[in-house]
């Protein structure tokens, strides 16, 4: 019987917050408003990478019986005060609630009609 070698413990990545931005299809029970053809949600979700935060974020939203159609990451707090985003409190403040809560969180949702 062959031994297994002792695994190392590798140093944990610390979570970071992610901005996700999701649009979302029709699905019933989703809880848009009638005549709405879909939303985008802004998300801030944590993760140890903005790959892992997708897939949470996803997941989460499924369970929710939404409809996820596309995800865009514009990176965390850091990544967005470099490229000379202007973050207001509020929005600073859920960040951190995400972190805090190894969470989702779901800052705004703007639903999508069509022009007709």
């Amino acid at each position: 019987m062959a031994q297994s070698k002792p695994k190392t413990a590798k140093p944990k990545k610390p979570q970071q917050v992610y901005t996700l931005l999701v649009q979302i299809g029709r699905k019933d029970g989703d809880g848009l408003p009638d005549g709405a053809t879909g939303a985008a949600l802004m998300c801030f979700a944590s993760g140890v990478d903005e790959a892992e935060a997708v897939r949470e974020t996803v997941a989460l939203l499924k369970q929710a019986d939404t409809a996820p159609l596309d995800v865009t990451g514009y990176g965390t707090l850091d990544e967005r005060l470099a490229e000379g985003h202007e973050i207001e409190g509020e929005e600073r403040a859920l960040m951190q609630r995400a972190l805090d809560e190894n969470a989702v969180i779901v800052a705004q949702v703007t639903p999508f009609f069509d022009k007709g």
